[in-house]
């Protein structure tokens, strides 16, 4: 039997039938196309990705979801914060070089560890994206092929 039940989506209480769809979720809380929805768990525990898609998820009353999150990261050592749940190989260089090296030869080589359980470590190659969790360390590397 349905019920509805109240639940925190972007610290906004709403009323959602218990239970309901990971897509129902989304349109529920207005969430954008290229953001994902998490339900926050407490503790040490990764937050979980509800997917956008029409299996059950099974609510308790007061329970948050958000959308966006600011998470801390190291990038070349420096500490950064972002709100995306992906970065991009584009995205990772800017963050470590806002004003990239000189040459026209320059190219980079990043790789990553302490990821979450999708890409825990590794190298993101060109053109490609990782998820990113809290603490997560990059180390961008430029090199000159002259």
């Amino acid at each position: 039997m349905t019920q509805t039940i109240r639940i925190h989506i972007d610290r906004e209480p709403r009323e959602s039938p218990n239970p309901t769809t990971g897509e129902a979720l989304y349109k529920l809380g207005d969430i954008a196309p290229h953001r994902d929805l998490f339900r926050e768990i407490g503790g040490d525990e990764e937050d979980e990705l509800i997917p956008r898609d029409a299996k059950l998820v099974e609510l308790k009353l007061d329970e948050h979801f958000y959308s966006q999150k600011i998470f801390a990261i190291i990038v070349n050592a420096q500490k950064k914060e972002v709100v995306e749940t992906k970065l991009s190989f584009d995205e990772v260089v800017k963050l470590a070089y806002p004003i990239p090296p000189d040459g026209q030869n320059i190219m980079f080589t990043i790789t990553y560890r302490k990821g979450p359980k999708q890409n825990p470590k590794g190298s993101l190659l060109e053109g490609k994206s990782v998820w990113i969790k809290n603490g997560m360390i990059f180390d961008v590397t430029p090199t000159d092929r002259s």
